[in-house]
């Protein structure tokens, strides 16, 4: 955790991010500072970095995506230009959500939502093992979300 925030700043980022639709007057007085203070510490929250962006979560269900599948990828070479096209490659793919290179059995792990298993079948044999570098794959159906998207502990 950064020097630079102080107890307010840190208020600030819980409040955020439990509700990232909190009015700036709400956020105020929460944290007991004024409108204006309120918004240019947010605005700096942002210019910092603590904060990235601010999105709706949608629920993958109502817009046909509510299969959850995570995707373990091995590829043919372990080397920083193999690792440096496939990642081009995959950051295009829409179904996509996040790619992670980890160490151990696998080189990335893959999140992707689609709407069933035949949605998936069909983009794995058409795109996911035509992925540059791609060895081999393996997929995990999640059955059931647990934790998904928590907010971060700090």
């Amino acid at each position: 955790m950064s020097e630079n925030l102080d107890k307010i700043g840190l208020r600030m980022l819980h409040l955020l991010q439990k509700d990232g639709r909190l009015s700036n007057a709400d956020l105020a007085a929460k944290v007991n500072v004024s409108p204006a203070t309120c918004h240019r510490r947010t605005r700096q929250l942002f210019d910092e970095g603590y904060i990235r962006n601010t999105r709706a979560i949608i629920a993958p269900e109502k817009v046909n995506r509510g299969a959850l599948v995570m995707v373990g990828v091995v590829l043919d070479r372990s080397t920083p230009e193999s690792f440096a096209v496939f990642e081009k490659a995959v950051a295009k793919l829409k179904f996509v959500l996040d790619c992670h290179l980890v160490a151990g059995d696998f080189d990335y792990f893959l999140k992707i939502r689609v709407g069933d298993m035949a949605d998936f079948n069909r983009i794995h044999g058409t795109q996911l093992i035509a992925l540059p570098g791609v060895r081999q794959t393996r997929t995990f159906f999640v059955m059931k979300e647990v934790v998904d998207n928590a907010p971060l502990d700090f």
